[in-house]
């Protein structure tokens, strides 16, 4: 069975590399990449290759990077003569002539438990609702965006420290497994078999910078940890320190429960917390590990949020020791 990739950032590479390692196991070949043009980066701007296409690049795939799924990028597919179009992580919606080139049509692994979660930021959305399993499903593509029927799916329960690049990573891998298993039972039968989806369906859009900012007035502490594990790392979760914008990478939550009941693996450690009763919400205080090993908190509503690693403007990301050791009068500061 001969078929195409289409998809880009670097969580549809890993696919992308588990079946291109699977092709001989499972009686398959990649005979094109299709991903998104060249994008201009760093501080000279130069043009750079997605990392599917990158890495399609290397092992010689022939790479598509057309800026409309056309009569012309149609033109260059056709030849190919491809049984089956296989996606993730692309950001178009292929049309019912592409689609037609391919005598099995189309898979899409889609990171959620559809019809939940459907369109372009399910994982986001995922830790935001406080799911607890994250759910990767292998549908049919279809005309309408995450319509198709579900071929197979699988899940795994999210832990408390998981962000959304660490089940992007899994959702790729266990995909691209899922993915080599239909193909082969394909070559077996001739077919592919789905289950429509049943539910009521969900959507999820693009994140802004907007979106990420901690309303430390309304989120509660709970809320925020899961807006950091959300946004990690693009467009991170941030608010303002003194005028100035501050990126927080990683945190954990300290409820009024906690507090009030001495019992967590996070107080276990904790030599003695400020009193932070009448302070406003943002406040920053220190607490204290050891006499010699101070810790960030800041007050939230709900209880207390524990900073462990967070960035300035033009700063490193840092672990809050090391932002302590260079941040002189942080207690105190009121984060907006």
């Amino acid at each position: 069975m001969n078929i195409i990739y289409a998809g880009s950032p670097e969580a549809s590479k890993n696919t992308l590399e588990i079946l291109y390692n699977a092709q001989k196991d499972c009686d398959f070949n990649i005979v094109g990449v299709i991903s998104n043009p060249p994008a201009a980066k760093g501080r000279h701007k130069e043009l750079t290759p997605t990392p599917v296409a990158a890495f399609a690049q290397e092992k010689g795939i022939p790479v598509f990077t057309p800026e409309h799924l056309d009569a012309e990028c149609r033109s260059q597919i056709e030849p190919l003569h491809a049984d089956l179009l296989v996606c993730f992580a692309y950001g178009h919606i292929f049309g019912p002539k592409f689609l037609s080139m391919f005598k099995f049509g189309g898979l899409n692994l889609h990171p959620s438990d559809l019809p939940k979660f459907r369109g372009c930021t399910p994982v986001q959305a995922t830790i935001l609702a406080g799911e607890p399993f994250v759910t990767v499903s292998i549908q049919t593509l279809s005309l309408r965006m995450d319509e198709g029927d579900i071929v197979a799916s699988d899940f795994a329960q999210i832990d408390d420290e998981s962000n959304a690049v660490d089940l992007l990573r899994w959702a790729s891998i266990k995909g691209a497994e899922l993915i080599s298993k239909i193909i082969k039972k394909t070559n077996e039968t001739g077919k592919i078999e789905g289950k429509p989806q049943t539910g009521v369906p969900s959507y999820t859009g693009i994140i802004t910078k907007a979106d990420a900012k901690i309303d430390w007035q309304n989120d509660d502490v709970g809320f925020i940890v899961r807006k950091v594990r959300a946004y990690y790392d693009n467009p991170c979760s941030w608010c303002f320190e003194n005028n100035q914008p501050l990126k927080i990478y990683e945190a954990e939550a300290i409820t009024d429960e906690m507090i009030a009941n001495s019992h967590s693996a996070v107080l276990d450690s904790i030599v003695s917390l400020p009193e932070f009763g009448p302070a406003e919400f943002g406040t920053v205080f220190l607490g204290l590990f050891s006499p010699k090993d101070n810790f960030i908190l800041v007050k939230a509503k709900g209880g207390l949020l524990k900073i462990k690693k967070l960035q300035r403007q033009g700063k490193n990301i840092m672990t809050y020791k090391e932002f302590l050791n260079g941040a002189r009068n942080f207690s105190g500061t009121v984060l907006k």
